[in-house]
């Protein structure tokens, strides 16, 4: 581009999408002109007026290199486009015509490198790149999976390999839980490779994970590929529900040991890549407390939205552009604030759901929580990212997360309300998931399990259906399992001590004779335990309820009538309904029928008489 140094940079970006859109955001007060190569009126393209920007797709070779000719340097929103064309690019230019009418090639540096982007587009071949470096970096063992007929016995291998569970992964084109299957036995080989149909596949070894992190990373290096710095932003705890990223807190919770350690586990990944830019390493914190990197997105990412306010000096954002311009960064990345949480608006059960969060965000006031509302401008379809609230506070996480949790708990609603919606509207990964088994638990509802239920045996199955069509009638994604306290102990505490961090939030456990079921699980969980005695061979059940009210002091576990499963469904939906007001409405609903009802039968034998009541009683 000839006219390079008569004016600002123009940065060439494939994608036009949200982070696109606060990428122009960050660049304007910069004086920085970004070309965007997407589809007309594109979130990105609403932030910056230019006339540099190409209509098409980001995976077009032709468009590419259109916006390669007028672009100084070339970078991308998502990792999924065509690398051989940025490869060429890079490497033997574009043609540009001057004014004179003669042309030249143009050959704009692409950050990050097209090698990078290249290798990340494969996860299994990143985590290879990673596990074959100098960095004693830790990651989930793995195979390959083939394809095609042979895929069901290249399964039974990684099971002898593994163990279960194991997880089945697509190796492209998956993110935000797409290309994801947890299998749990041999019976689940034939639906998760229908599930991940027609994809290049490997298995993954099941990391019993407690907590998800991330950390963003800002990579420099000259012109010559030289590595110059790997600066670390803070770590910060996302959590993921239906597979998809909804909360994210600075300083993560309850974990502040591993903290630095992340920062630097972080840094030593995105060392062993090519280019400059902007990256986010996500990894898992095991129940024995170490770390274990899953995967990298080599761009701007969710998990660091909350930058833009907390990290104002250097946004993840202006970060990107530092780097890829190859102006300075900082040497340490400070927060201005103590705390901060991010939480995701999604499209909610209509297109319209979210407009009472964006209504509370505007009107929320507080001198020491600041309430920044992003909304991206997209259409509202179920389970979509159309915007985000950033908080940020004066003082620690957990004071924050007080001072948020009308905000938090509009957001868990309208996330209850679309999925009580079962709307085929739902997200494509969505309708994958819903056969996806959540080791160990094997799912009776087709979203993330809030309820676990779980019986000692199979015996006792009857005695629950009650229960079960309750948590159907409300909507509740529940779980099934047997743990026998007696005949699997290992494997109840195994179930006991996972199910917090698999999403749980409620276990109603049934129990006969001895009934030890419900006690051994509250003993081993922080969550509330539902107890249900069986009425057995003998005592009519009086020995089941008696052993499960006799608990020890200090471990509470409630207990219903005999045989009552639905007094413990309704229980755990009133437990779900304190911090989740949809099903506190619903249980409101459900006793206002109930009152209905019983006014009804009164108002009937008030009408007819008792010998009339009890004759259509008996007929009916």
């Amino acid at each position: 581009m000839s006219d390079a140094k008569n004016r600002n940079p123009v940065l060439g970006l494939l994608g036009g999408g949200q982070l696109g859109r606060m990428l122009c955001e960050a660049a304007n007060p910069l004086g920085i002109d970004i070309a965007i190569l997407d589809e007309e009126n594109s979130p990105a393209k609403q932030a910056h007026s230019t006339g540099r920007h190409v209509t098409g797709s980001f995976k077009d070779p032709a468009r590419i290199r259109e916006l390669a000719a007028q672009s100084d340097f070339l970078s991308v929103e998502i990792e999924h486009v065509e690398t051989e064309v940025l490869e060429d690019i890079e490497r033997n230019g574009v043609e540009v015509t001057l004014p004179d009418g003669s042309t030249k090639s143009h050959r704009p540096p692409v950050h990050p490198s097209w090698k990078t982007i290249r290798l990340i587009q494969d996860k299994y071949l990143q985590k290879e790149h990673f596990r074959a470096s100098d960095k004693a970096i830790p990651i989930a063992d793995q195979v390959a999976i083939e394809s095609g007929p042979a895929a069901i016995a290249s399964l039974q291998s990684a099971a002898a390999k593994f163990g279960f569970p194991f997880m089945l992964k697509a190796r492209k084109g998956s993110y935000d839980g797409r290309g994801n299957y947890k299998v749990n036995s041999e019976r689940d080989f034939e639906a998760a490779v229908k599930a991940l149909g027609g994809l290049s596949l490997y298995a993954e070894e099941w990391a019993p994970f407690i907590k998800e992190l991330a950390v963003m990373v800002i990579r420099t290096e000259d012109d010559s590929g030289n590595l110059k710095s790997c600066v670390a932003y803070p770590a910060v705890e996302t959590v993921h529900e239906d597979s998809i990223c909804t909360k994210v807190f600075m300083p993560p919770r309850n974990v502040s040991d591993v903290c630095e350690a992340a920062k630097k586990l972080a840094t030593e990944v995105v060392s062993t890549l090519w280019g400059r830019g902007v990256f986010a390493v996500e990894m898992f914190v095991l129940e024995d407390g170490s770390l274990m990197v899953n995967e990298v997105a080599p761009r701007p990412h969710n998990s660091g939205h909350y930058t833009i306010e907390a990290v104002p000096q250097m946004s993840q954002y202006k970060a990107q552009i530092h780097a890829v311009l190859d102006l300075p960064v900082p040497a340490k990345l400070t927060p201005r604030v103590p705390s901060a949480i991010m939480l995701n608006i999604l499209g909610g059960a209509t297109p319209t759901a979210h407009l009472k969060l964006a209504e509370l965000a505007r009107s929320t006031l507080d001198d020491d929580m600041d309430v920044y509302l992003h909304l991206y401008n997209k259409e509202s379809k179920p389970g979509r990212k159309i915007g985000h609230i950033t908080l940020t506070g004066t003082s620690t996480i957990q004071e924050l997360e007080a001072k948020a949790k009308p905000l938090i708990n509009l957001v868990d609603q309208i996330r209850q309300e679309r999925l009580s919606a079962t709307s085929e509207t739902l997200r494509p990964q969505q309708a994958a998931s819903a056969v996806q088994p959540k080791a160990p638990l094997a799912p009776a509802a087709e979203d993330t399990p809030l309820v676990l239920v779980t019986m000692g045996s199979d015996s006792d199955l009857p005695v629950l259906k009650a229960g079960l069509d309750i948590l159907r009638e409300f909507g509740v994604p529940f779980a099934l399992d047997i743990t026998s306290a007696h005949r699997t102990p290992k494997y109840m505490m195994k179930v006991a001590d996972e199910a917090a961090g698999k999403g749980i939030k409620v276990i109603i456990a049934a129990a006969g004779g001895a009934a030890h079921l419900p006690g051994m699980l509250s003993s081993e969980t922080p969550l509330p335990v539902i107890g249900v005695p069986v009425k057995a061979t003998h005592m009519d059940g009086m020995d089941s309820l008696l052993s499960i009210v006799q608990m020890p002091r200090g471990v509470p576990t409630a207990t219903v009538g005999i045989n009552n499963s639905t007094n413990a469904a309704l229980l755990a939906v009133r437990i779900l309904g304190s911090h989740m007001p949809a099903y506190q409405a619903k249980m409101k609903a459900y006793q206002l029928q109930m009152e209905e009802g019983v006014i009804a039968k009164g108002d009937k034998l008030k009408e007819i008489g008792d010998v009339a009541y009890l004759a259509a009683a008996k007929k009916a």
